[in-house]
């Protein structure tokens, strides 16, 4: 009998961002993309939005100049086995992951990405707060546009730093489905792909979002683009205060997250992480 490809999971989610984590702490097993896509398969796999590796940074020659200020590396991948900069609400699971497992122990830790290192705390009500770096806007002379269905609408380039065309819309219905991916123009932009959202504002300091991701399709959140969202919509408002205690509140489908802009710039993203589930599965011979 042959024997079985088996790898040991845990699966959990952010807003309903959902996760599935390997543990591959001596940098011994690489992930394939096609095993990244067979994992995220929804029918065929476990099912999943994205991919989290957890790896000690000092197993990673890429990256094992990062290893004396962040022990763990996260590694993430897109469903469709693409690799992204940084991921908002995946970070949010792989603290909790490594706080539920024994890994680490302080309430404040800081990781590896590949967006560079990244300070996270794990609070007393057990949602985690991330660092996520400052907002930067593309070096490109043109305003993005995105079509949907012959429509367009002026949209505002972020760079969290996964990329992002932030949308403005009256109502988050009007755009209709996003099973495909819109089209974002000109696409010299964002040359390696977009995450568009569409967001509306709520109250003073308060905005709801729907978001396509890049690799993905339609998520029920989206970590790095409610930064985005929330840092474009307080340029956009009047009133709307990033920089306040509580920052600004996003909805996503998936639930609530909170974005503020810290004194050095950054933008820091609040919002829940659970673990739902652990076990093994079967990879594909």
């Amino acid at each position: 009998m042959a024997a079985l490809n088996e790898i040991p999971f845990i699966k959990g989610h952010g807003t309903a961002n959902d996760f599935v984590i390997i543990a591959d702490l001596e940098g011994r097993r690489d992930v394939t993309a096609d095993e990244v896509r067979f994992l995220c398969d929804r029918h065929l796999g476990i099912g999943g939005d994205g991919l989290l590796r957890v790896v000690r940074t000092a197993h990673l020659p890429e990256f094992a100049h990062l290893a004396d200020a962040a022990e763990f590396f996260m590694d993430y991948r897109n469903a469709d086995g693409t690799v992204a900069e940084m991921c908002g609400n995946g970070v949010r699971v792989f603290i909790r992951y490594l706080d539920a497992v024994g890994l680490i122990t302080d309430a404040e830790v800081v990781i590896g990405t590949r967006a560079g290192l990244r300070a996270c705390r794990m609070n007393a009500d057990l949602t985690v707060s991330v660092d996520m770096g400052p907002a930067l806007q593309p070096e490109h002379p043109s305003i993005p546009l995105v079509a949907i269905q012959g429509e367009l609408w002026p949209a505002v380039g972020v760079l969290m730093p996964n990329p992002h065309a932030v949308t403005f819309v009256d109502g988050l219905d009007e755009v209709g489905s996003l099973e495909q991916a819109p089209d974002v123009v000109p696409p010299t932009i964002f040359p390696d792909g977009v995450n568009v959202e569409f967001v509306v504002q709520r109250g003073p300091s308060h905005i709801a979002m729907r978001v396509h991701e890049r690799g993905v399709g339609e998520t029920r959140s989206c970590g790095t683009g409610a930064c985005a969202a929330a840092w474009a919509g307080s340029q956009r408002y009047p009133g709307m205060d990033i920089t306040g205690p509580d920052g600004i509140q996003v909805d996503v489908p998936g639930g609530t997250v909170h974005v503020r802009q810290l004194d050095s710039g950054s933008l820091e993203l609040t919002g829940p992480a659970t673990l739902v589930a652990r076990g093994t599965v079967l990879l594909p011979s």
